[in-house]
């Protein structure tokens, strides 16, 4: 870890991360912003109600919707809602020029540009033309507008290793730039703070997830409150600890998804739909990654403008 303008102790949590995204300094030569390849306007243009309804699941990610094995005790099960303004989703068109979805979560930083989602929506090698994020996104409707990606920044070793030997940094730092009016996404939403080292066990978390649609009717997103606990994999292609919840009905498309707690009259985010298995195998089981330091020096290279890692 480089070193900062203060010192960090011990294991860093939600705080820390709040504090510093007020009390750190841009530098004085960052590195320049990479042009984005979608204007705001274009983008608004672009995602009609309609191509939002028939964007697909990111390719290859999640679950398709397959049975829940038996659970020892009742599954939490899960509610659509119009959603909160902090969460959103991304949206894409692929190489076949299909389009594409994911889930994301505004945190809070410093320039008030950042997006935390899963790695494996974001790693493709695809073109990603039209990439763009629509913040409370439902039922056909863009309620804060629209706001393209400038940079992704995911871990190396998730490049490397892959989605399996990788799954313990399945997730992403995603810097956006302006809406066509000039606002700055957290300008325009707030943010949730991002919580480092939270802890594995939480009694009340709300997990929030963006479904696939199977029909005509345009998507809402799924609300849910459970527990978390640690999941060790079992799996030796996908090594690793994780965080695993409870809640029904999270199918394919739901990955990037917040997990969230309360905390200072607000909510920290503590997880995204992912991790292992990209996020689980039934609809009703759902991982994380666990949030180390080494999402925080994600959200730092984000933070200072640096070029971010490449496959």
């Amino acid at each position: 870890m480089r070193s900062r303008p203060f010192a960090i102790r011990g294991c860093l949590t939600a705080l820390s991360v709040a504090l510093l995204s007020v009390a750190t300094v841009a530098p004085a030569s960052p590195a320049a912003p990479a042009p984005s390849v979608t204007s705001a306007a274009s983008a608004d243009t672009y995602w009609t109600p309609d191509r939002m309804r028939t964007a697909l699941p990111v390719a290859g990610a999640r679950r398709a919707g397959a049975a829940a094995a038996a659970a020892d005790e009742p599954v939490p099960p899960s509610h659509p809602f119009d959603g909160l303004p902090q969460v959103g989703t991304f949206f894409w068109t692929d190489g076949q020029n299909q389009g594409r979805f994911c889930g994301g979560t505004v945190v809070r930083s410093p320039h008030r540009d950042l997006v935390v989602s899963a790695a494996h929506c974001l790693r493709s090698p695809d073109p990603k033309k039209q990439l763009s994020f629509v913040p409370q996104y439902h039922d056909g409707l863009k309620p804060h507008g629209v706001f393209p990606v400038e940079r992704i920044h995911i871990d190396q070793r998730y490049y490397d290793l892959g989605t399996a030997g990788g799954a313990r940094w399945d997730y992403a730092v995603v810097r956006l730039g302006r809406r066509a009016d000039g606002a700055k996404v957290q300008r325009a939403v707030g943010g949730f703070d991002l919580a480092i080292r939270p802890g594995y066990g939480h009694e009340d978390v709300r997990l929030i997830g963006y479904p696939g649609s199977s029909d005509a009717t345009y998507p809402k997103p799924l609300d849910c409150r459970s527990s978390t606990h640690r999941y060790t994999s079992t799996d030796p292609q996908a090594p690793g600890d994780f965080l695993e919840i409870a809640c029904a009905g999270y199918v394919g498309g739901t990955s990037g998804g917040p997990f969230l707690v309360r905390e200072f009259g607000g909510y920290a985010l503590i997880g995204v739909i992912g991790g292992y298995h990209t996020g689980g195998d039934t609809p009703d089981i759902s991982y994380s990654s666990y949030f180390t330091e080494d999402l925080l020096e994600l959200y730092l290279r984000a933070v200072d403008g640096e070029r971010p890692a490449t496959r």
